[in-house]
């Protein structure tokens, strides 16, 4: 789309350039000074085509392209003017250089040299007032001249607006798509995690339905444990692998109340870095001396897993009486 817009802006321009050209050549009167003419003529055409192919690979015009321009749209009135006889250069063969400059300041313009493409058309202004008049230099089209440089700069403003405005579209379109093909795959891992929670709970919890509660310790332990695997399965699937659950469950097996809450803290952490971390819960878990774990992985800059321990439990009353926590950076 932008090659498009590209050439077609390129051959419009070329072609008004040649216009402009045609006009100049088309004498209706000779000139006193031909050679002066000609040297305009050809000074405009080897600087337009520079200013609109010169470095086609950027859309920026080069700095020296850029001032070559300015120095040409000061030297092309003089010498039109001083190959002319003052009767003469109101003729339209001899106000080429109006719309030509005009265009040679659009150009400068279009490809972001703004600065430059002013200050050529301030020299247009100045030279073609001084030599032809203001009234007469506006009516022989110096008005259409500044109303294209002045257009122009609109519709590069608004263009490059549009611009950034598709660009910051397409990255929150894409961060849209990657949020929601996350979340699918976070759905699933959670749906397989809770498959194999129930894979593993359901035969004891059956056996607890079957027999109405009448279990002996064994198959209370055993339901208890399986209650609890199903709960960390769907609290904190992002935080347990093998060792995890095997440290959990030993530790459940002594008797400790473990706890498991995972409130997004592995977002943004790469694979490797979760594998370490979940090793690293698993080696404070399996050391913990302790009658109540807490593991909790809240959304922290610096902090991707908590592990609190407590002396007492929930219903003891001594709650506050901390006695492990441990700290797993992200």
């Amino acid at each position: 789309m932008n090659r498009t817009v590209r050439s077609v802006a390129t051959s419009l321009a070329v072609g008004f350039a040649l216009y402009f050209v045609a006009r100049g050549i088309w004498w209706i009167e000779q000139p006193t000074a031909p050679l002066l003419m000609v040297l305009a003529i050809g000074v405009y055409l080897v600087v337009v085509n520079i200013a609109i192919l010169g470095d086609g690979a950027s859309v920026r015009m080069p700095l020296w392209s850029a001032v070559l321009a300015l120095l040409a749209s000061a030297a092309i009135p003089v010498l039109v003017t001083l190959s002319l006889e003052p009767a003469d250069r109101t003729a339209p063969f001899a106000t080429w250089y109006i719309g030509a400059l005009g265009l040679l300041g659009v150009v400068c313009v279009v490809r972001r040299r703004s600065v430059i493409g002013w200050l050529v058309l301030a020299v247009l202004v100045v030279a073609a007032s001084a030599y032809l008049g203001v009234v007469v230099a506006l009516n022989l089209g110096l008005v259409g001249s500044i109303m294209w440089v002045a257009v122009a700069r609109l519709l590069v403003m608004f263009w490059d607006r549009a611009v950034r405005d598709t660009e910051r579209l397409a990255e929150i379109q894409q961060a849209v798509s990657a949020w929601h093909a996350t979340q699918r795959v976070r759905q699933r891992e959670r749906r397989l995690r809770t498959q194999f929670a129930l894979a593993v709970a359901g035969p004891v919890l059956s056996r607890v339905v079957a027999a109405r509660g009448a279990l002996n310790d064994q198959e209370r332990l055993d339901a208890r444990l399986a209650e609890g695997r199903l709960r960390d399965e769907l609290r904190g699937a992002d935080l347990l692998n093998d060792a995890v659950r095997n440290a959990i469950e030993a530790a459940r097996r002594r008797g400790v109340v473990v706890t498991v809450f995972d409130e997004g803290g592995f977002d943004g952490i790469d694979e490797s870095r979760r594998k370490a971390i979940r090793d690293e819960l698993a080696v404070v878990l399996s050391r913990a001396q302790t009658s109540r774990l807490i593991i909790r992985s809240a959304r922290d800059p610096r902090i991707a897993v908590t592990v609190v321990g407590r002396a007492g439990s929930r219903s003891s009353g001594d709650d506050d009486a901390v006695d492990l926590w441990h700290e797993i950076p992200r």
